[in-house]
């Protein structure tokens, strides 16, 4: 077997989805129409791409092939941070996703500008669900417009959307 480093995106796609959900065979996904029809629909746009659990873990492989999957990441992390109750909880959370994703050469740095990166700083003085909002609006912007059309486009859709067309389509 392969090592993790040598598999392309889209084999660790298939080791990432849940098989037995999808249907598994001799080593290679067979989707049904249901899921012809969801991925389908994932060109419709970003928001029903990211609301489908396998629409997001294709769109992860994709960014990941790029080296450019820490805007889907903040995204996700974001959506997560908004659903924490605690306000000792939210505040420790919101340090470790500025360390990461908003200070200045930070592992996992997104693209926003000075004047965002400080509001932030300023949000997490008493840290709120709204904290990263406007952050996130922007890297999900940036997804919209670059990224996204870019996986619509590219081989990894292409080649799944063609594997759902074949025979099991109805």
């Amino acid at each position: 077997m392969p090592s993790l480093a040598t598999l392309t995106p889209l084999q660790h796609l298939n080791m990432d989805i849940d098989k037995k959900a999808v249907g598994y065979s001799n080593n290679t996904l067979s989707f049904c129409r249901l899921c012809f029809e969801e991925m389908s629909q994932w060109s419709q746009s970003l928001e029903r791409l990211l609301s489908s659990k396998y629409g997001m873990k294709i769109f992860q492989a994709f960014l990941k092939s790029e080296f450019s999957d820490e805007n889907l990441e903040f995204w996700v992390v974001c959506e997560d941070f908004k659903k924490i109750k605690s306000s000792f909880r939210m505040s420790s959370r919101a340090k470790k996703i500025f360390k990461l994703y908003i200070q200045a050469e930070a592992p996992r740095e997104i693209n926003i500008d000075h004047k965002t990166r400080e509001v932030i700083r300023t949000n997490m003085k008493v840290a709120s669900a709204v904290c990263f909002e406007e952050a996130q609006k922007i890297v999900y912007g940036l997804m919209e417009k670059d990224s996204y059309p870019r996986f619509l486009k590219s081989d990894i859709y292409r080649t799944l959307l063609d594997s759902t067309s074949g025979p099991m389509r109805t």
